[in-house]
């Protein structure tokens, strides 16, 4: 499609459709491009096809009187009905999604996973004749990537080896609609500030001392900062007069939680809560530290304190540039002394 057109008073009022299915960190760091897309484009419509597990994630965004963001999320139950294929919930609920996908006519969709199972949504939404399908040409580094995706995109971008997750799905939206490239010193958003100020006191555990979150657990174990850090981490932490909450989110990983909480006074191993309610216990923290994972991406995408630990995956990466309330350490094959966490956390904390 021509600049042309792009400026056109036509163009203001496109249908686009962003394709971003998971994971929670992926869908986190492509939320700046909804925003992107509305300064520039006040009267398109913007939607979105995301697991449902992370339609959550995307609420705080759908339009409102004060502010327009997104028009509608469209939830697609992919990772349960792989598990469910010859039940005829299944297909029904397929069908219900195929629908709803299909009551828009896009004129840009806009794929920045690079999976060949959001590559398939692309191929199975409506589109005007003249529309622009984009995604990615090439792999980036310690990212999933399937070649085969190219084939369902009219336009395959490509992007740096190493580039950050935000970065990458600028670069993609940048090209799908003929836009310069967004560079680093616009910071991305990601929430609404009303939103941010307005999220409640969480509700999930009732704690009178402030405190701590260590996001401790992540899919990938080399991605672990060593038990034994934590648990000198959150001595330190408690002599100096906050409450290490140890949350999970698997039977594992409460086992280790149970495990951190024998050896550091006055931790708490909570219940377990929705992402939903992640906002509220996030909010409330004195201070977040964590692993490269998608609740410690939560906290720094809302501003909070945050130290962010990288043992094995790439600080470039994922790490949060856009806060200085955000601290990155450690990177890949070299995780942070103990030290230097408990310095960062204590200047958070002051």
């Amino acid at each position: 499609m021509s600049k042309a057109l792009l400026n056109s008073s036509t163009s203001t009022s496109s249908k686009i459709l962003l394709v971003k299915l998971s994971s929670l960190g992926d869908v986190l760091h492509n939320l700046p491009i909804v925003w992107d897309l509305r300064a520039r484009f006040p009267s398109a419509q913007i939607d979105w096809v995301v697991e449902e597990a992370y339609v959550h994630l995307l609420e705080p965004l759908l339009s409102k009187e004060e502010f327009r963001g997104i028009d509608h999320i469209i939830p697609i139950g992919l990772r349960r009905w792989k598990k469910n294929l010859l039940q005829a919930k299944t297909w029904q609920e397929f069908f219900v999604f195929k629908k709803d996908l299909q009551e828009t006519a896009y004129d840009f969709i806009i794929e920045t996973q690079g999976l060949l199972k959001s590559a398939l949504v692309c191929a199975l939404a409506l589109k005007n004749a003249n529309a622009v399908v984009s995604g990615l040409a090439n792999a980036t580094e310690f990212s999933g990537y399937e070649p085969l995706a190219r084939f369902f995109y009219n336009q395959a971008v490509q992007v740096p080896i190493q580039c950050h997750a935000v970065d990458r799905s600028r670069w993609v939206m940048c090209s799908a609609l003929e836009l310069p490239l967004l560079e680093r010193s616009e910071l991305p958003q990601f929430y609404p500030k009303k939103f941010v100020a307005s999220i409640p006191k969480q509700s999930v555990f009732h704690i009178s001392l402030p405190y701590v979150l260590f996001f401790h657990s992540t899919a990938r174990e080399a991605k672990r900062w060593p038990n034994m850090s934590w648990i000198s981490l959150g001595k330190n932490l408690s002599e100096q007069g906050y409450q290490v909450v140890l949350p999970w989110g698997s039977l594992d990983e409460k086992l280790i939680s149970e495990e951190l909480a024998k050896h550091i006074p006055r931790s708490f191993v909570p219940p377990a809560f929705s992402i939903e309610q992640a906002f509220s216990v996030i909010n409330d923290a004195a201070l977040t530290i964590g692993v490269d994972t998608g609740l410690t991406h939560l906290a720094a995408v809302l501003g909070k304190p945050t130290v962010e630990i990288y043992c094995d995956s790439p600080r470039w990466k994922t790490e949060g540039y856009w806060c200085s309330q955000i601290k990155n350490l450690g990177d890949i094959q070299q995780p942070p002394h103990i030290q230097e966490v408990l310095e960062a956390s204590i200047k958070l904390l002051t």
